[in-house]
C-alpha cells in the first residue's frame, strides 16, 4: 500500500507535469518587446495575425514568415509590441492557446545572428585550360 501511495506522489506531485513544464517555458523573462509565435495555420494572413495579439497592447509590428518562392506561410511570425510589459502579457494569454485550429506557442524572439556572407572562390583556368562554372560544369576552351 505503500507504495502505490509513493508512486501516486511521484507521478502527481505538488502540481501536474503539463502545468509545471508550461511553468518552466513562462519562467525566463522577456528583454525585448519582441515575440516568436510557431506552431501557426497556413493559412493565417498578417491581419488575422494581428488581431488576435491586438488586445494585449499597442502592435508595432505583426508579420507571418513566408517563403519567398511560393508566398505560402512558413507557420511562424513575429510581434513586436511598443513595451515589454504588454509582450509579456500577451505571452501569458495566448501561449498554448488555438488560434485557426492550430495550438500556437508564444516564446521570446532571439536577436538574429551575424552571418557572413559565403565566400566564393575565384574562378580561374585550371592546369589543363578549362574555367569551371559551379552551375554547368565547364564554360569553354581557354586558349591561355
Amino acid at each position: 500500500m505503500a507504495f502505490i501511495s509513493r508512486a501516486r506522489r511521484i507521478f502527481t506531485g505538488p502540481f501536474p507535469p503539463c502545468s509545471y513544464l508550461a511553468s518552466i517555458r513562462l519562467s525566463s523573462t522577456l528583454t525585448s518587446p519582441k515575440l516568436f509565435i510557431s506552431g501557426l495555420s497556413r493559412e493565417t494572413t498578417d491581419e488575422q495575425f494581428q488581431e488576435a495579439f491586438y488586445p494585449f497592447g499597442r502592435i508595432v509590428e505583426a508579420k507571418v514568415v513566408r517563403d519567398r518562392a511560393t508566398g505560402r506561410s512558413k507557420g511562424f511570425g513575429f510581434v513586436t509590441y511598443t513595451s515589454i510589459e504588454e509582450a509579456e502579457k500577451a505571452r501569458e494569454e495566448m501561449n498554448a492557446k488555438f488560434l485557426h485550429g492550430w495550438v500556437i506557442f508564444v516564446d521570446p524572439a532571439k536577436p538574429r545572428e551575424y552571418r557572413p556572407p559565403p565566400q566564393r572562390p575565384e574562378s580561374g583556368p585550371s592546369e589543363t585550360g578549362f574555367r569551371t562554372n559551379k552551375t554547368v560544369g565547364w564554360c569553354g576552351y581557354n586558349s591561355t
